[in-house]
């Protein structure tokens, strides 16, 4: 789209006046039927794009890839506005509100002396904000996305078991196993191997044992509460 001389519309307004076009009556058959559950697999794949770009350390790619996943924004507002529920203009505004809330040691008078104390100051605001709502969150484990991959989903559930529980099961279990770096980087791979070998899928097996360990990790943390 080719902007006229003296026209000082941002390239922000220019995506969402083409976005709009896209799903218009006249517009691309391919964007008009799709939805916010359609296009949920395209965001990830757009974040694993990025995520390639970075590791590459290519300038180019990397902007383009974020090009990719602001499309994915702009696509979900524009379904969202067209049904009444809101807009890019509040999501954006959402989100600078939401900034300079969790950032009080920055935009208001709190003091810090590290970044575990920023980390702190943030759990304890994302929580009060969701105080009383249908997303507040009754434990320390709720928010971790269902639908990371499962390595990840393990790795964020025994981060928040002990920050959780002081003597928790997370901190006996570290304590059984200390393999170097390297070595657990080839152990992982092993088990992935044998899983496969055997038929089985190592990201179902390790799923299905974190969603274990969740179960027993909150029944610890009621346990303490109490």
């Amino acid at each position: 789209m080719k902007r006229k001389q003296g026209n000082k519309k941002s390239a922000i307004e220019d995506l969402l006046k083409v976005m709009a076009k896209l799903r218009s009556p006249n517009g691309c058959p391919w964007d008009r039927e799709q939805s916010h559950l359609s296009l949920r697999r395209h965001a990830i794949e757009e974040v694993y794009e990025l995520i390639d770009a970075i590791e590459a350390r290519d300038d180019h790619e990397m902007a383009e890839e974020l090009g990719d996943l602001l499309l994915q924004v702009v696509f979900h507002c524009q379904l969202a506005n067209e049904r009444k529920a809101f807009d890019f203009e509040r999501v954006a505004r959402l989100l600078v509100e939401k900034l300079i809330r969790r950032h009080p040691h920055v935009f208001g008078k709190t003091k810090v002396k590290d970044v575990d104390e920023v980390w702190a100051n943030w759990e304890k605001i994302k929580r009060a904000e969701k105080h009383g709502t249908r997303h507040a969150r009754h434990s320390a484990f709720d928010g971790i996305p269902r639908h990371l991959p499962a390595l990840l989903r393990a790795e964020k559930l025994v981060k928040k078991a002990r920050k959780t529980l002081s003597n928790g099961e997370a901190t006996r279990s570290q304590l059984k196993r200390r393999p170097a770096k390297n070595a657990l980087a080839k152990e992982l791979f092993e088990l992935a191997s044998f899983a496969q070998s055997q038929g089985w899928s190592a990201e179902e097996l390790l799923s299905t044992e974190t969603k274990k360990r969740e179960q027993s990790f909150r029944k610890q943390e009621k346990a303490n509460a109490t």
